[in-house]
């Protein structure tokens, strides 16, 4: 079996599974807590699973893998503020939103203030938030895709994009909440598992040994010693006065942005308690957190074993690193 068969399969695979959950969660869902909020029934654990299966996205996974691999340090800085966003969420949003009872944070708004305006100016920060997330979320997905099947035209890149999007309506208007949260599970399981499996192969091909892989990261970088030091993508010398005010508009937007974030306040509601809400937070914060802290391996294992130019032939965004670094690394582990 080829390595396209292979990846085509195992895709497939997944698909109909997660279209099976989707069909027996359509089924279970019966009025509108059911399909905005899950019935309110998920525990904290599983709804910090899901959280993490939301934020541990295409985009989020080969986006920041693949700026540690060009950038090295200074791509890490989205990990860094990713991360710390959490204890926004967790101390100023996740309990009171649980608390309001409501569906969404238009909901809370309205009920306090004039409903008409509120909701108008909620259903355009909402689609507006959508649309830009959602144009990272969907490049991220068609070049991941895109590779593992082995496209190279526009056109099939394209369709690869629109199924993997009209796949992600079906799992939304037939699953509800109830469909969409167990997905993200199943999701965060396997992205977790991928990632460890990959990290300890990269790891055990340094012996084990960080200052090995930074080492060889730097020399593969084309970058030297810049590369595991600030200041070579973020807030630079030549950048002057405008890139330390964009350093500091992404740390805030970083830090702030997931406390707005309209997939993530809607995920509060589907717990039945406010310390429940707290919980899902915290389950989040640990699966995220070590998530990321594995990117900073994939990210610099990339640079290392791949090669910076190498990487940003295949995708000057450096999206297609870590599907890169992986099969780099089966070939020399498994070859």
């Amino acid at each position: 079996m080829s390595d396209e068969t292979l990846s085509i399969t195992l895709f497939l695979v997944f698909v109909g599974i997660t279209l099976v959950i989707t069909v027996w969660a359509s089924r279970n869902t019966k009025d509108a807590t059911d399909f905005y909020a899950g019935g309110r029934s998920f525990s904290g654990a599983q709804n910090g699973l899901a959280i993490g299966g939301d934020y541990m996205s295409a985009a989020s996974f080969l986006g920041i893998a693949g700026l540690i691999a060009l950038n090295g340090y200074d791509g890490f800085l989205y990990s860094i503020g990713f991360l710390v966003a959490w204890l926004v969420a967790l101390l100023l949003v996740a309990e009171l939103l649980r608390n309001s009872g409501r569906f969404t944070m238009a909901d809370v708004l309205a009920f306090r203030m004039s409903p008409r305006p509120v909701r108008t100016a909620a259903g355009v920060s909402t689609i507006v938030v959508s649309i830009f997330y959602l144009l990272a979320q969907m490049v991220g997905a068609g070049a991941l895709v895109s590779l593992l099947f082995g496209f190279s035209g526009d056109f099939a890149k394209g369709a690869t994009i629109a199924l993997v999007g009209v796949l992600m309506i079906v799992y939304v208007v037939f699953g509800g909440m109830k469909g969409t949260t167990w997905v993200q599970i199943v999701k965060a399981v396997l992205l977790m598992t991928g990632a460890i499996l990959i990290t300890l192969l990269v790891l055990g091909h340094f012996n084990f040994n960080l200052s090995s892989l930074l080492d060889d990261a730097a020399g593969q970088s084309g970058k030297g010693g810049a590369f595991l030091e600030p200041g070579l993508r973020y807030g630079t010398e030549a950048q002057g006065l405008e890139g330390k005010l964009d350093l500091i508009s992404l740390g805030m937007a970083l830090v702030l942005g997931t406390a707005g974030l309209p997939h993530i306040l809607i995920r509060f509601y589907t717990v039945p308690t406010a310390r429940d809400a707290r919980k899902s937070v915290l389950w989040g914060i640990g699966i995220i957190g070590a998530f990321y802290l594995l990117t900073l391996v994939l990210g610099f294992g990339a640079a290392a074993l791949v090669g910076s130019k190498a990487i940003a032939k295949e995708n000057p965004a450096g999206n297609t690193a870590a599907p890169q670094l992986a099969e780099k690394i089966g070939d020399i582990v498994f070859g």
